[in-house]
């Protein structure tokens, strides 16, 4: 029997290696002698560096770069042969990096990003993955563009302050100083969000709450990105606005694709891509599970569990998703390929223990999974 292990991380409890460890575990309790084969995935978001780096036999380092409030912090960077770097944007401007008390999406930078980005180039690398997930900042980039050597000036000359804030007085961009090497790099940018930079489903208005803006601060922080957009169009001759994915990361994804070049692309679609996964499909599986922390109608967005599916329904391949919770509108994740759905709760449980028991709730759901497949086999 040869069963592939494909989930994402379980958000608060487990990385997508330790989930897919504990997805092993519980199928060896029922089926010892399968043939297995572990592969941990990320949307682009939370994992990207270990998920794509381990798979491609690379090495994992860290540098000490500014973190969105302006503190320090030591960032963790994929490196693989010598010319490709893996970056998590979230390692250097991340949500989980500001306490909550000190969130502040009009002062927040993302020149920490651009730090990585430039560490990358330093070692060689001609090749970047960027994944922009669970961001802190709503600067449309332009701290990754200034740590990059672009000059985001006020009607002064000056630099703008850092943050959204300082978008409001931007009046000119200069990319004279901009570092040459990205001209000669390939960027390959995962965006988890397909969202436009401005506007009702643009980066301010849709994910501003969620990293401490009021309802005055979205209004200003939108017409800050509006400004951004405003002044790319007029001096670099680029409409960034309606990028799909321009929006994502606080429109960080707008900035990457004007600043750098960047391509922007779905990011499961360009994770499974880069693993070659369609290959690992038609090799031949008797079974799929995956997981993630909760699965409902949002999942056929871009989430792992559907995008696996979706993929494996085309060989013919069974798919079964282990989750922490089970949402609204679930119904729809059956017609993408997904067979059936377990969740890890073995009866009435506080989200606060299921978080604290994940590993051994998601073995045990596995081996339940596994008696039912054995018998209807």
């Amino acid at each position: 029997m040869r069963i592939l292990i494909a989930p994402d991380s379980f958000k608060e409890s487990l990385t997508a290696s330790e989930v897919a460890n504990c997805i092993a575990e519980g199928i060896r309790r029922v089926a010892p002698i399968a043939q297995i084969k572990q592969l941990p995935l990320s949307d682009g978001g939370e994992g990207l560096v270990e998920t794509l780096t381990v798979a491609m036999g690379g090495q994992i380092m860290e540098h000490e770069v500014t973190a969105p409030m302006l503190k320090r912090v030591k960032a963790k960077f994929g490196v693989v042969g010598g010319h490709t770097a893996i970056i998590e944007m979230a390692e250097a401007s991340g949500l989980a990096l500001v306490p909550a008390a000190e969130r502040n999406p009009l002062k927040a930078t993302s020149f920490g990003t651009g730090e990585l980005i430039r560490v990358a180039l330093d070692l060689g690398c001609k090749r970047l993955i960027i994944g922009i997930g669970g961001s802190a900042t709503n600067d449309g980039g332009a701290g990754m563009a200034q740590a990059l050597g672009v000059r985001m000036l006020n009607v002064q000359g000056e630099d703008i302050v850092p943050g959204a804030a300082g978008l409001l007085e931007l009046a000119a961009i200069d990319m004279s100083l901009v570092d040459p090497r990205l001209s000669r790099t390939e960027i390959r940018v995962a965006c988890d969000v397909t969202n436009p930079l401005c506007g009702p489903r643009g980066a301010a208005r849709v994910y501003g709450p969620q990293k401490g803006a009021s309802t005055a601060e979205v209004d200003i922080m939108d017409k800050a990105l509006a400004k951004m957009a405003q002044i790319v169009k007029r001096d670099m001759g680029l409409d960034i606005d309606e990028v799909p994915g321009a929006g994502a990361a606080g429109g960080l994804g707008a900035g990457l694709n004007a600043f750098t070049g960047a391509d922007l692309q779905p990011g499961l679609e360009l994770v499974l891509d880069i693993l070659q996964f369609h290959s690992l499909l038609s090799d031949g599986q008797d079974l799929i599970i995956t997981g993630e922390g909760e699965i409902n109608g949002q999942s056929l967005y871009g989430k792992v569990t559907v995008g696996v599916a979706r993929q494996a329904r085309n060989y013919n391949i069974p798919v079964i998703a282990i989750v922490g919770n089970i949402g609204s509108d679930v119904g729809q994740v059956y017609a993408e390929g997904i067979n059936a759905i377990m969740s890890i709760a073995p009866g009435p449980i506080t989200r606060e223990e299921s978080i604290a028991r994940a590993g051994e709730l998601i073995t045990d759901a596995t081996e339940r999974v596994m008696r039912l497949f054995v018998l209807l086999r």
